[in-house]
């Protein structure tokens, strides 16, 4: 499926309030491409303010109601198929996202543990329940020490999933994922966008002020109200929202965001071959030194829609 001389994929990443989104439709417009979310909250609907979703339809957001426990191997599945057709069709996929799995499971192959039975799992959610947080941690590190070295005696989901994994014979430790350049499933280019750390905050602060304008706390409470999945209850502010007044949770959300964004930007130095972009300025601006870079890596045609 790979067209000679050119990259098939567009990979955009950035911390939270970068500008991804607008930097992402500006280059797939340019090229005649899509973009293709790669966050783990927007692929849920029902909190269109809460995670940011974009205004124009872009694929894999709101894939998945509230109540759907989503995982990265799923959301793997629907990328690859979404990134296939796209290409099918000879359209550009420009992937967008800040959260780092997504966005690596979107590009390659993430040789993840498998399912298990739901035995299995209600076996390992009763031993994790009868020894508590530590001794459960505590049991993990003796049987696979590199599993337990990635997750926290606290985060109960992870620690179940990697004893259930255990009785299987596997490991929530994953094998060296073949994900970037030409170990890509496509070929690809990979940004960063980057953005002085004062700037980012400034824009955190503003963004979530106009969230609280545009809503998000009717938002929050309706969805809460109903059922949501453990996943979805993780998304960013979720608590804060429903349980804060709304000046505290302005100020909880600001530094939590900030805290993400810290986390984002050291994922973008884990990305090998990434090309940092300065993203301090308009969003065509950005958008056009993107496509300057990649067309002179010869990864991109040299203008105009497909």
């Amino acid at each position: 499926m790979s067209r000679q001389g050119a990259a098939d994929v567009v990979a955009i990443f950035g911390p939270t309030a970068s500008g991804k989104t607008a930097v992402a439709e500006a280059v797939a417009d340019a090229i005649g491409g899509e973009v293709v979310s790669c966050d783990s909250m927007q692929a849920y609907r029902g909190l269109p303010i809460l995670t940011n979703q974009p205004e124009r339809p872009t694929r894999l957001v709101g894939v998945w109601p509230l109540d759907h426990e989503g995982s990265v191997a799923e959301f793997a599945e629907l990328a690859h198929a979404v990134v296939d057709e796209l290409l099918a069709c000879g359209r550009t996929p420009v992937l967008a996202g800040g959260t780092g799995l997504y966005l690596r499971a979107a590009i390659g192959e993430l040789g993840l543990p498998p399912k298990v039975d739901p035995a299995v799992r209600a076996r390992a959610q009763r031993l994790y329940e009868r020894l508590g947080p530590e001794r459960a941690h505590a049991l993990l590190a003796a049987r696979d020490p590199g599993a337990a070295a990635t997750v926290h005696p606290s985060d109960r989901r992870r620690v179940v999933r990697a004893l259930e994994l255990l009785e299987v014979g596997a490991s929530l430790q994953p094998a060296e994922a073949q994900l970037w350049s030409e170990r890509a499933r496509h070929p690809t280019v990979v940004f960063g966008l980057d953005v002085p750390r004062e700037t980012l905050a400034e824009r955190i602060r503003a963004r979530t002020e106009a969230m609280l304008e545009a809503g998000v706390v009717e938002e929050v409470r309706h969805a809460v109200a109903g059922p949501i999945s453990s996943t979805a209850s993780r998304a960013l502010g979720l608590r804060e929202l429903a349980q804060l007044s709304e000046a505290e949770a302005l100020e909880s959300l600001v530094r939590r965001t900030q805290r993400y964004a810290a986390y984002q930007r050291k994922w973008m130095r884990r990305i090998p071959g990434l090309v940092s972009v300065a993203a301090d300025r308009p969003a065509d601006e950005v958008a056009d030194e993107l496509l300057e870079v990649a067309r002179a890596r010869q990864h991109l045609p040299a203008g105009g829609a497909r």
